[in-house]
C-alpha cells in the first residue's frame, strides 16, 4: 500500500495546503468522525443484522433510430 516516505510527503504536502493553523482542527475532525464510524459499526454488528442498500433498476429498451428500417430485408437468392 503506501510506505513510510509516501505517508510522510503527504502530510508535508497536506501541511502546506491547509496551513499549520488548521491541521489541529483538521485532526480533530478526523478523529471524531473516526470514532462515529468505528461505533457505528459496532453497533451494526451488536444487532446482527445487516442491511443491504437496494435500489430498483428497470431497463427499457431503447427506440430504434428513425432512418433504421424496422426489419433487415430478405437477402436476395442467387440465379445460375
Amino acid at each position: 500500500m503506501f510506505g513510510l516516505s509516501e505517508i510522510a510527503i503527504l502530510l508535508v504536502v497536506v501541511a502546506l495546503v491547509v496551513g499549520a493553523k488548521k491541521l489541529p482542527e483538521l485532526a480533530r475532525n478526523a478523529g471524531k468522525a473516526a470514532r462515529i464510524l468505528k461505533a457505528e459499526a459496532r453497533e451494526m454488528k451488536a444487532d446482527g443484522t445487516r442491511q443491504e442498500p437496494t435500489a430498483t433498476y428497470t431497463v427499457k429498451e431503447a427506440p430504434a433510430p428513425a432512418s433504421a428500417p424496422a426489419t433487415a430485408p430478405a437477402p436476395a437468392a442467387e440465379k445460375n
